[in-house]
């Protein structure tokens, strides 16, 4: 059976200066927070790391789910869980085999999942999909905010839908990149769960308004 849509805004599209009250504005109508920790090696810039986390750990209730978009995900895991952070999924192209992380992620408590590129065939992590909670499919190509739908993804999100429902895993596909009114549609009807939307949420001139207008389309696929 399909799980509930989530919708879990991207803070990297959030105002800094005010982030605290971009985030209490929406809470209440949104699942949990996406939370992009990049190292400027695996991805061109730097973002978040756990000072951040920390502070959003202390002013909300939301699960921390932290995209990390770094070489080495092992020497981060205490820190960021220490933190706060609830969840972490990571790349199968920075980490071929994911075991060791996996491992250590279940040894801090931490959920554990798995992010494909766009040209990540689905294959490189398909061995792997009994290790985690949630798989990521990436829309755009990481390490930007703003960019544009692939809609050539969907074929790997339907895939991936396929696979998990044959072998009745609890595993949820989170669709991250490029989400608006128009792909949310799409990606949910592909298979996804979980739907990170940055942009398209925090930059609206309403973002109530956008996070009810994307949830009403949800509830109805």
């Amino acid at each position: 059976m399909r799980a509930d849509p989530r919708i879990a805004p991207s803070i990297l599209a959030a105002d800094f200066a005010n982030l605290a009250s971009d985030i209490e504005l929406i809470s209440d109508d949104i699942d949990l927070l996406h939370v992009d920790v990049m190292d400027g090696h695996f991805v061109p810039n730097i973002s978040l790391g756990p000072p951040v986390i920390a502070s959003l750990a202390a002013s909300t209730d939301l699960y921390l789910d932290c995209h990390l978009m770094i070489s080495d995900p092992l020497a981060y895991l205490g820190p960021i869980k220490d933190a706060g952070a609830n969840g972490v999924t990571v790349h199968i192209e920075a980490v071929p085999d994911p075991r060791p992380v996996a491992a250590l992620a279940a040894s801090l408590d931490l959920d554990f999942g798995l992010v494909i590129n766009p040209p990540t065939p689905v294959s490189a992590i398909e061995p792997f999909l009994d290790l985690t909670s949630m798989v990521v499919v990436m829309t755009v190509h990481p390490g930007l905010g703003g960019q544009t739908f692939l809609d050539e993804c969907l074929a790997k999100i339907e895939e991936l839908r396929q696979i998990i429902d044959s072998r009745a895993l609890s595993t949820d596909i989170q669709i991250d990149g490029g989400i608006d009114l128009r792909t949310v549609k799409l990606a949910r009807r592909a298979g996804g769960d979980v739907f990170v939307a940055g942009t398209s949420l925090f930059r609206a001139d309403d973002p109530v308004a956008a996070v009810a207008a994307m949830r009403k389309i949800l509830n109805q696929e």
